[in-house]
């Protein structure tokens, strides 16, 4: 099984949001085989707790563009690691401390990494 045309639109789609808005290390994975739940991952860092929260504005916004919104939206309030959930795309914002201690990478690097086709913005 591979992910889906419309899952890797989303994707596709929500990376260059999080790029416009200053994401990082955006990285988006193709976890279908692995998991029955959803199509892909997208895992964007931002610097501190405000850009994290505007990655995560970002994203919906553009996502909203597509008719697409979050069936879940977790952290938001924290803003040190909000999960969207998009059925076909779960997107995880995190704050650079988070990427590195929790390392989603390392949990789902064996799964096929996908060409997002975004430059980030720095």
């Amino acid at each position: 099984m591979v992910a889906t045309d419309r899952a890797l639109e989303l994707t596709r789609a929500a990376a260059e949001a999080a790029a416009d808005k200053l994401g990082t290390d955006i990285v988006g994975y193709d976890v279908s085989e692995q998991l029955a739940i959803t199509d892909t991952f997208l895992i964007v860092s931002a610097g501190n707790e405000r850009q994290v929260g505007a990655v995560v504005d970002g994203i919906e916004e553009k996502l909203r563009e597509l008719d697409a919104k979050p069936t879940r939206r977790e952290g938001y309030r924290e803003q040190r690691w909000v999960l969207l959930d998009y059925l076909d795309l779960v997107v995880h914002v995190q704050h650079a401390e988070e990427r590195t201690l929790y390392s989603l990478e390392r949990l789902w690097g064996d799964c096929p990494r996908l060409d997002l086709g975004v430059e980030e913005k720095r």
